[in-house]
């Protein structure tokens, strides 16, 4: 668990650290520090920036002003901040319409789930385009295993009104050989898309280096 922001050195503190290594250097709960500012009188903005990342992990694109004013320390004005700021990015690289041809065309949207960890796992959900809609975790697990059930996937894939979704989980030991429980729930989820006429494209396994890709592998 990250420190609080007056126990860390001021050299490594995000928005110093962000001046001298670059925004690639921060992980997401510091990239939102430095866009909170600062937290409240009863929580640190490292311990708010934490909480924030959780709820827009799990809301992905769909992340809205009240999402972040249920925080104590996040009024209107910090929540536009930030808001505006997903937009912004959202507009230059475009995750909202990018076509996916190729597995690892979805690696620019995950990759920073790589450092996390635990376990998550993610649904990218796609039109009839092969355009992405949207990119959310579904749920968090422990190190080596992120349990999942069919109906918690397809449910923002069914509102997303996708035509196929990717999903995809990374891997914190760095082993990118599939479990058993990765074969399985992958066969839950193909069966489960064949009933609703959602079509699971593939599951990836990834961690910071490379990826598995189940659809390469011939397993879907």
């Amino acid at each position: 668990m990250p420190k609080p922001i007056d126990q860390i050195p001021k050299y490594d503190r995000p928005r110093e650290k962000l001046l001298i290594k670059g925004p690639g250097a921060l992980s997401d709960q510091e990239l939102l520090a430095v866009l909170l500012g600062k937290g409240s009188p009863r929580m640190d903005v490292m311990t708010l920036a934490g909480k924030v990342a959780r709820v827009m992990d799990e809301r992905g694109l769909d992340v809205r002003v009240d999402d972040l004013t249920s925080f104590e320390g996040i009024g209107q004005a910090k929540a536009a901040l930030v808001l505006a700021a997903i937009e912004y990015a959202r507009r230059r690289i475009k995750p909202e319409g990018l076509k996916i041809t190729t597995p690892s065309d979805v690696l620019p949207l995950i990759r920073h789930f790589a450092d996390r960890r635990q376990e998550h796992f993610l649904c990218i959900t796609i039109n009839g385009a092969n355009e992405v809609l949207n990119v959310r975790v579904v749920s968090i697990g422990l190190v080596d295993r992120s349990p999942v059930h069919p109906r918690e996937v397809f449910a923002d894939a069914l509102a997303d009104r996708a035509s196929g979704i990717v999903v995809a989980h990374n891997h914190p030991a760095g082993n990118l050989e599939p479990s058993e429980a990765d074969l399985y729930i992958t066969l839950q989820l193909r069966q489960a898309g064949e009933i609703m006429g959602i079509e699971l494209l593939d599951h990836i396994v990834f961690n910071r280096k490379a990826y598995y890709s189940f659809l390469e592998a011939g397993k879907l």
